[in-house]
């Protein structure tokens, strides 16, 4: 058996790890680095929930260690305190009160004032959450309806216009929530998240893409015309599929002009299977709402040019291993996650209820659509054409 050493967790390292963990790094790259394991590193970062402590810094205007070392020499020296304080260009006031708070004239040691000093700063400020207790009844509700804290925020501020004692930024929510120390919001709170971590996770925090096979006659997004680009024109979708244990999938639609969420259960992700549920769908639509989609190289598309001919929509498909061209589409997906995990027989979902789950999204506010409903939004491009 290998035994390591004891390490000593100094500020300046635990400074590292912070670094390295906000630059993305995981915790088994970062524990690598000091010969240590994962769990670690989890010990350091679990007790702010993964979020960064604020590095603590001094105010000008108080007293520093060498001030408080000359307040110090000149007590020795039986110095006056109004000849003290003209040297530091200081009230004698404020050497007067520093001196008799820290043992007085023959016990002042500066080291030990200054920590004192140090220690007693801290003040944290009161959490707006457990201020107002009507605030965090409405973000518990609103979590457990599985709303995210920045949907919440967002749905706060267009509520409550007038009252600010409502209002909330959504990072206050997260930190409540993963910052058990502060004793607003439990941790039990956590699971309605849709990542459902159990600290933060780094914004620079990469996941390994997978390139997708090429397509016969495939139509590149470079060709997609620029009115479907800013989205101010309804009926232009994007698709994908999400897959599960046992081959299962289902195929997920999303209206780039309102976000609104279309989800179809599939026996299976054979190219006939995935084309024939397609055009079966495209035929609910008005022709106004279904004007083009856009997919990514997936094999289950080769068929593309029959749904086409079926539809008279045109699909186009996006460059190989560039995800973020359907940036709607992967942003839903990962939301439709928090409902159909990984690794889960998606062949058990009825279409009876993948239609709640969309329902379900399709009800939450979004920041993009200034926290109106892609619900909201659909139905106002459905009368207009109506």
């Amino acid at each position: 058996m290998i035994y390591r050493t004891r390490l000593n967790y100094t500020p300046e390292l635990k400074s590292e790890i912070w670094s390295r963990y906000k630059q993305g790094d995981s915790l088994n790259s970062i524990a690598r680095t000091i010969d240590r394991h994962s769990s670690c590193i989890f010990q350091i970062l679990s007790p702010t929930g993964g979020i960064p402590p604020r590095e603590r810094t001094r105010s000008s205007r108080v007293l520093s260690l060498s001030e408080r070392e000359e307040i110090s020499r000149g007590l020795v020296a039986n110095r006056s305190i109004r000849s003290i304080a003209s040297a530091l260009n200081r009230s004698p006031s404020t050497i007067s009160r520093e001196i008799h708070r820290n043992g007085g004239l023959h016990r002042y040691r500066a080291t030990q004032a200054d920590q004192r000093a140090w220690d007693a700063a801290r003040r944290p400020k009161p959490c707006k959450l457990s201020m107002n207790p009507r605030l965090c009844r409405q973000v518990i509700r609103r979590l457990q309806d599985d709303w995210s804290p920045e949907q919440i925020a967002g749905w706060l501020k267009r509520t409550y216009v007038e009252d600010e004692r409502y209002h909330v930024s959504h990072e206050t929510i997260y930190r409540s929530l993963f910052i058990q120390a502060r004793g607003v919001l439990k941790k039990e709170l956590q699971q309605y998240l849709r990542s459902q971590r159990s600290i933060r996770r780094s914004r620079y925090a990469s996941l390994k893409e997978k390139g997708l096979g090429g397509l016969p006659n495939a139509v590149s997004i470079s060709a997609r015309p620029a009115s479907i680009e800013d989205r101010a024109v309804p009926g232009h979708w994007e698709g994908d599929l999400i897959e599960g244990s046992q081959g299962s999938c289902i195929a997920t639609l999303v209206e780039r002009h309102s976000r609104y969420v279309m989800l179809m259960k599939l026996d299976n992700k054979k190219s006939k299977t995935v084309t024939s549920a397609l055009i079966k769908h495209a035929k609910k639509l008005p022709d106004e709402l279904y004007k083009s989609l856009t997919w990514d190289r997936g094999t289950e598309m080769k068929a593309h040019q029959r749904f086409t001919l079926a539809t008279n929509i045109q699909v186009y498909f996006c460059d190989p291993q560039s995800p973020w061209q359907r940036g709607t589409n992967e942003n839903t997906n990962r939301l439709l996650r928090q409902y159909l995990p990984k690794g889960t027989n998606l062949a058990l979902h009825s279409q009876t209820r993948l239609n709640a789950i969309a329902r379900q999204l399709n009800q939450r506010p979004r920041k993009t659509l200034d926290y109106e409903t892609p619900a909201e939004r659909f139905n106002a491009c459905v009368a207009t054409i109506n």
